[in-house]
């Protein structure tokens, strides 16, 4: 997702692999399943039923790993952007086994680690290209989403009692960086 957002395009105005349309899909679902995982979190869906929407986007979003690393028209630029997705796509599918195997998640939270300190990078090269304020709000996106696996790491490999904090942070970071630009790409309004 990372440089079909726009600001990460190496061009301003310049289409990425996949398109916006391509990314308000996939955010879009990216909403779907934080904002469901923050309600998981509270308590408010249970544990078998929470694997349905996790599944559904880590195939959306690998799906979109596809296209860019593999399609037709992948470049450098396009095989970047499927290897940042994957981190999306390994999260979900990630959750869902944990749900069905009943693991205690000390391996997601320690991959979310690794997830969280690679978007530092990420954000700080979508800042600098960023040249308007939408393009600034999307590329803060990536740092909602670094503290947000730092919160997993947190609380799933290290058993800090955040789970009500995380809960919230998840559901929020799904309306605000997932569902509402999703919904503007795919509306063509940003």
């Amino acid at each position: 997702m990372a440089d079909r957002i726009p600001g990460n395009c190496p061009k301003r105005g310049r289409a990425c692999a996949g398109g916006p349309m391509l990314t308000g899909f996939v955010l879009f679902y990216v909403g779907a399943v934080l904002f469901l995982n923050g309600l998981w979190l509270m308590g408010r869906i249970a544990d078998r039923e929470i694997v349905v929407i996790n599944i559904v986007t880590a195939l959306v979003s690998g799906a979109a790993v596809l296209h860019d690393a593999f399609g037709t028209g992948a470049s450098a630029a396009s095989i970047r952007n499927g290897a940042l997705s994957l981190l999306f796509c390994t999260t979900y599918l990630w959750v869902a086994y944990n749900r069905l195997s009943g693991a205690d998640g000390r391996g997601l939270g320690w991959f979310s680690l690794f997830v969280a300190v690679t978007t530092v990078p990420v954000f700080l090269r979508a800042l600098a290209a960023a040249g308007s304020a939408t393009e600034l709000w999307l590329a803060a996106n990536w740092a909602v989403w670094g503290v947000l696996w730092f919160m997993y790491f947190l609380l799933l490999a290290l058993g800090r009692p955040i789970q009500r904090q995380t809960a919230w942070v998840t559901l929020l970071a799904g309306i605000f960086t997932g569902w509402l630009p999703g919904f503007l790409l795919l509306d063509g309004l940003i």
